[in-house]
C-alpha cells in the first residue's frame, strides 16, 4: 500500500503530464513488465553505478556481440546465429559442476571451480544489475550491495509509458534492498556461494488524527524470492541457460524443521543449542548473519569463528537516523559498530553450539551477548 509520499508523487506526474499535452497523449501505449526485478534504471539515478574502472577485464564476456569485422555477409551472420543457438540448446541437460543445494527453506548456489575464479565473475554480475558494491573482499570472499530501488515493483501504466523517463524520479517505491554475497570453500575445486536480501519499506509518523507527519525507514522480512531470483541471474551468468536456472530454483524446498534453542544457564555461558552437524550449523550461522545486522569482517571455519561487527539501532538513537547513516554514502565505520566473535562449537555427530564472544574472544555475558544471541535464534528458527 502506497504511504502519503507516494501518493503525493504520484499525484505530481499526473500534473506534469496534463503539462504535455493531447500531442503527447496521442502516443502512448500500455506497457506491462515481464520481470520482477529491475534495479538498473534506479542505478542511472543513483550514479555511475555500472561504469567499471579502467583497468577491469571483464571475465567472461559474450562474444555474440563481438564484430570480428566488417565483411560479414547477411548469410554468415545467420549460420553465426544459428550456430549460437544450437550450442546454447545443448546445455539445456544441465551444466555439469552447478547446482542448488538446499536445506529446507534455503538455497544456496554449488559451482565446481575455486573461489578465486568466481569472486571477479560474481563481483561483475552485481555490476551488471545495477549495483554498487560497498564491500568488496576478494580475500575473504565476501561482497555487499548499496541499499537500491527495486523499480519493477512500480506499475507500468499509461503515464509512465506517455511521459518515459522524464518524471521517473517522482516514482517511488518507498522499499530498498541490499545484498550480501558470500563464497564458501566446501572443499577443494568447489565453492558454494549464498545470497542474502534485506530490505526497508518508508513509513508514515502520524499524530493523534493519523494524519502523516513524516516518513522513515524501518526494516522488512528477508524476502526468499528475490534472494532466489538472483540465484537464477547468476546461473545464467555463468554459462546456465534461463530456463534450467529458473527450473532448478523453482524445485520444491523441503520441510521447515526449527532447529535452534536459546539457551541461558547461569552455571555456563548463553548459547544457542543446534541440533545438525556442524557444517550445516556453520552454514546457518553464517546465513543467519547475513540476514540481520551484522558484518563479517572475517572467519575461520577451522576454528568455527566468525569475525563481526554489530550495529545496534539504539546506539544511533532512533531507527530513522539508523536508515539515514545507511542510505548515506558515509562509509559503515563511521557508525558505532562493536566487534565480535561469534563461535560455532561441535557437540557431537548431529549437534552444536553457538556462542558470542568479545573482540578479545571473552565470553559476552552482557545484555548486549544475549541480545545477539536472540537475534540469531530468531534468524535460526526462520
Amino acid at each position: 500500500m502506497m504511504n502519503l509520499l507516494q501518493l503525493v508523487r504520484r499525484y505530481l506526474s499526473i500534473i506534469a503530464l496534463v503539462t504535455f499535452g493531447v500531442a503527447v497523449l496521442s502516443s502512448c501505449k500500455s506497457v506491462t513488465s515481464s520481470d520482477t526485478v529491475d534495479y538498473k534504471s534506479a542505478g542511472a539515478v543513483r550514479g555511475p553505478n555500472l561504469s567499471y574502472p579502467p583497468d577491469l577485464i571483464t571475465a567472461q564476456a559474450d562474444r555474440r556481440y563481438i564484430v570480428q569485422d566488417g565483411t560479414a555477409t547477411m548469410s554468415e551472420y545467420n549460420a553465426a546465429v544459428k550456430k549460437s543457438a544450437q550450442m546454447r540448446s545443448n546445455v539445456m541437460t544441465g551444466i555439469p559442476g552447478m547446482r542448488i543445494a538446499r536445506d529446507g527453506e534455503r538455497r544456496w548456489l554449488v559451482v565446481e571451480k575455486p573461489a578465486p575464479e568466481l569472486y571477479p565473475q560474481v563481483k561483475d554480475f552485481w555490476q551488471e544489475n545495477g549495483f554498487l558494491l560497498v564491500v568488496d573482499s576478494p580475500s575473504t570472499g565476501i561482497m555487499e550491495t548499496d541499499w537500491a530501488e527495486n523499480r519493477a515493483k512500480i506499475a507500468q501504466d499509461w503515464i509512465r509509458s506517455t511521459i518515459g523517463g522524464a518524471l521517473d524520479s517522482v516514482y517511488d517505491t518507498g522499499e530498498r534492498d541490499k545484498y550480501k554475497t558470500r563464497l564458501e570453500v566446501a572443499k577443494p575445486g568447489e565453492t558454494e556461494i549464498y545470497i542474502t536480501q534485506r530490505g526497508a519499506i518508508e513509513k508514515c509518523t502520524t499524530d493523534t488524527t493519523g494524519a502523516c507527519l513524516s516518513t522513515i525507514w524501518t526494516p522488512r522480512p528477508n524476502d526468499p524470492e528475490l534472494e532466489a531470483a538472483f540465484l537464477a541471474r547468476l546461473m545464467e551468468r555463468l554459462g546456465m541457460t534461463q530456463e534450467q536456472a529458473k527450473a532448478m530454483v523453482a524445485a520444491p524446498l523441503g520441510p521447515k524443521t526449527p532447529k535452534a534453542k536459546f539457551v541461558q544457564d547461569g552455571a555456563n555461558q548463553a548459547h544457542i543449542e543446534l541440533g545438525v552437524s556442524f557444517d550445516r550449523s556453520w552454514r546457518d550461522v553464517g546465513l543467519a548473519l547475513d540476514r540481520s545486522n551484522f558484518t563479517v569482517e572475517d572467519r575461520n571455519r577451522t576454528a568455527g569463528v566468525y569475525y563481526v561487527r554489530y550495529v545496534n539501532p539504539k546506539d544511533l538513537g532512533d531507527t530513522k537516523g539508523f536508515f539515514s547513516n545507511l542510505f548515506s554514502s558515509k562509509d559503515e565505520s563511521s557508525l558505532k559498530a562493536k566487534k565480535y566473535q561469534v563461535v560455532v562449537k561441535s557437540t557431537g555427530e548431529n549437534s552444536a553450539n553457538v556462542y558470542v564472544q568479545n573482540a578479545d574472544g571473552k565470553p559476552e555475558n552482557t545484555p548486549a551477548g544475549f541480545q545477539l544471541l536472540t537475534l540469531l535464534t530468531e534468524q535460526l528458527t526462520r
